[in-house]
């Protein structure tokens, strides 16, 4: 569920008219809300209150400062792919303590932030990387908590750029390799092992993936503990899914339900990695029409949101509901192509929709943009990335300001030879 309804023909965030907050911050911006970020969290968090877990929020869904500070402020922690995510963490009062590092690309600049940081742990993906943390871990003179990202070969079920847990995959090392590479962790004088770390993919939709990668991953912790490591933590990642149009993902609950019998037996505190579940329907894009226009028959929606603002419709083909921000039960409907601005036939937030007849300057919603909206958003095109608003209750907060035509060049310099 989230908190964006309308009230009577206008489409509200909380208490608070969509309309208004257009007016007062122009458009396209994001548009998050509170009450639905935080109810979201505690049901995940909640739904294993009987199990020692940590729920570390993946940074990489939604990482504006504001939003990671409400989860720290729940006690939640943090699931981190680089040295900015750290930083972006840190600065919204983390809990070292509570933050683990994945990605396979992680720099000896960025392994020595996070050792120096003091985080839980990395989730390491190959034997080089465990050489690099060892020494970096080695010269700052401290040991480096470590689990090895181990790659279950389970089939997500969902889209393949998202999908992480095949053996044909860059992440992870192989169930086939996974002990082999323990011993060599285990070898490593500043590299303690203390876990084990699973993530399959992203938007997963059932329980079985989830099922069947942790039976695999159990296998593994008592193959290990038979070798004589202590095991205190099993990262089992995150993926669960949302609604975008007709999917019918788990609830917490019902993943709870399936999963929290087999987690109990390892005897582990379990670390997860939510980041979609959390943020995905918390948040949207709003969006303005600038024209409309019929081509051989073809209607076109030309809106000022574009790929740069929300990439995932023309990467993935994905799906995000339209809304108008003021419904008309009297409009007739049209099937349209909904595009923007960019220099770019790729350039769509939908393909073929049936619409209501949208007319110029009217406030659309695009749904379900919460999580990898703003985070992949980008100055193609030298655009202006747009803000983000927070609304909690019958207030709304400007919690990142438009850009401006400054701040497009504020990074870059013309050599002395061009002046």
């Amino acid at each position: 569920m989230h908190d964006f309804q309308y009230k009577g023909n206008e489409l509200y965030c909380e208490d608070v008219s969509i309309k208004e907050i257009a007016k007062e911050v122009g458009t396209p911006f994001y548009l998050y809300s509170y009450n639905t970020l935080k109810n979201h969290f505690n049901a995940f968090n909640s739904a294993f209150a009987d199990i020692p877990h940590i729920v570390c929020f993946a940074v990489k869904a939604n990482s504006n400062i504001a939003l990671l500070k409400i989860f720290a402020g729940e006690g939640g922690g943090f699931d981190i792919v680089s040295g900015g995510e750290l930083y972006r963490a840190l600065g919204a009062g983390a809990d070292p303590q509570k933050i683990v590092y994945a990605g396979v690309g992680k720099t000896r600049e960025e392994i020595r932030y996070a050792l120096k940081s003091n985080i839980l742990m990395f989730n390491a993906e190959s034997s080089q990387e465990l050489f690099a943390i060892d020494e970096v871990a080695e010269d700052l003179g401290v040991k480096a908590r470590v689990a090895l990202r181990v790659n279950p070969d389970i089939d997500a079920r969902t889209h393949p750029y998202i999908s992480t847990g095949l053996k044909s995959h860059k992440f992870g090392i192989s169930t086939g390799d996974a002990l082999e590479g323990y011993r060599l962790a285990r070898s490593l004088k500043s590299i303690d092992v203390v876990g084990i770390h699973k993530h399959i993919g992203s938007q997963i939709t059932q329980t079985r993936p989830f099922v069947d990668a942790l039976e695999r991953i159990i296998s593994m912790i008592d193959t290990l503990k038979g070798e004589g490591l202590n095991i205190k933590y099993l990262d089992i990642g995150g993926g669960l899914g949302i609604t975008y149009k007709d999917e019918s993902p788990p609830h917490p609950k019902e993943l709870a339900a399936e999963i929290s019998p087999i987690l109990k037996e390892t005897g582990c505190t379990i670390i997860f990695e939510p980041g979609r579940v959390i943020v995905g329907n918390a948040g949207i894009l709003v969006t303005k029409v600038l024209y409309t226009k019929q081509s051989e028959g073809k209607n076109f929606v030309i809106v000022d949101a574009a790929m740069n603002d929300l990439v995932r419709p023309s990467f993935y083909g994905s799906y995000h509901s339209i809304l108008p921000v003021n419904k008309n039960s009297d409009s007739n409907k049209i099937v349209a192509d909904v595009v923007g601005p960019i220099c770019e036939s790729g350039d769509f937030l939908a393909k073929d929709r049936v619409l209501p007849d949208l007319k110029k300057d009217s406030l659309t919603a695009i749904m379900s943009a919460g999580a990898y909206g703003f985070t992949m958003s980008s100055n193609y095109n030298s655009r202006l990335r747009v803000p983000e608003v927070l609304v909690k209750g019958s207030e709304f907060f400007i919690i990142r300001r438009r850009e401006n035509y400054e701040d497009l060049i504020r990074c870059e310099e013309i050599p002395a030879f061009l002046k």
